[in-house]
């Protein structure tokens, strides 16, 4: 009996021993943490916020300066953490990426993840590669904190995953000029907030001067600017494909603000005449480009 008790201790102290090396180990380990940016909420806030619009052909990001700024934020919050990476979400036509986009992949610990990018020009898929990634990382102990730069409420799934595995998850935002850019439920769900001032993007963003054209220019006819319209619809047609017109017919005949904008802008380009308070000109433009995608459908 005697023998048996002793054997039963020397198993229990050899445990201790190991539990006492492993939590000596689990002590040196430094915390981990990641960085994840939904750029369309971004993009969205920042413009608003510093130049007055949230279209982002008005405006230019430093998004590798803004990055930096970023890390160096969570470095101050996340005093004895080390990072993992940075992850970038954004929108892309058939998920290809842009010169920007390939840009921002090459920076050292950044990965771009792309959703895709219906005919109006709203991402889709972008919230559930988050959760993905969120989940996954959490799940494998990859992480231990989560700053999550976004505003959607279909987040709330992906704040849930990454807590369900023991990852705390910080929302943090953009200053709104007036009201909230953040769904209140994904407000609710995270471990803790905090709100990025204009002072804080004013060094990363510009705004892009207007495009300039010669005064006294011939005003083009309405032949000329519907057949401008009919050419821009091709453009438009051989980048984002039939997917993208049967998305966009049921609208007929309005076009989302988004493409009507882009539609504009490059009519302005090719003709080298503004449009801008031309109702009629506006018109032609629009019925030119409608012409051809349905001819097309």
């Amino acid at each position: 009996m005697n023998d048996d008790l002793a054997a039963l201790q020397s198993r229990v102290d050899r445990t201790n021993e190991l539990l006492t090396r492993m939590l000596a180990e689990v002590a040196k380990t430094p915390s981990t943490h990641a960085i994840f940016v939904d750029a369309g909420y971004l993009y969205a806030a920042t413009g608003r916020l510093v130049a007055g619009t949230e279209d982002r052909r008005a405006f230019d990001l430093d998004a590798e300066g803004l990055i930096e700024a970023l890390i160096d934020k969570a470095r101050q919050i996340f005093a004895d953490s080390r990072l993992l990476r940075v992850y970038w979400y954004d929108g892309a036509r058939r998920r290809i990426h842009t010169a920007e986009q390939q840009a921002i992949a090459e920076l050292p610990d950044v990965k771009v993840r792309l959703g895709n990018l219906n005919a109006n020009n709203q991402q889709k898929g972008v919230d559930s590669l988050i959760r993905t990634d969120l989940e996954s990382l959490a799940r494998h102990r990859a992480i231990s904190d989560a700053a999550l730069l976004g505003g959607d409420e279909d987040l709330v799934s992906a704040v849930e995953a990454a807590q369900g595995y023991g990852a705390r998850v910080h929302l943090w935002g953009i200053e709104a000029p007036e009201g909230r850019n953040q769904a209140e439920p994904l407000l609710w769900e995270v471990d803790s907030q905090r709100t990025l001032d204009l002072e804080f993007f004013k060094p990363y963003v510009s705004r892009r001067a207007a495009p300039a054209y010669e005064a006294g220019a011939t005003r083009p006819t309405r032949e000329d600017v519907r057949f401008v319209g009919a050419q821009i619809a091709a453009k438009w047609l051989s980048a984002r494909g039939r997917e993208s017109l049967v998305e966009l017919l049921p609208g007929h005949p309005y076009l989302p603000g988004s493409v009507d904008q882009d539609l504009l802008v490059e009519a302005e380009g090719l003709l080298q005449y503004s449009l801008r308070g031309q109702a009629d000109l506006r018109r032609a433009l629009r019925d030119g480009f409608w012409e051809h995608l349905q001819t097309q459908y």
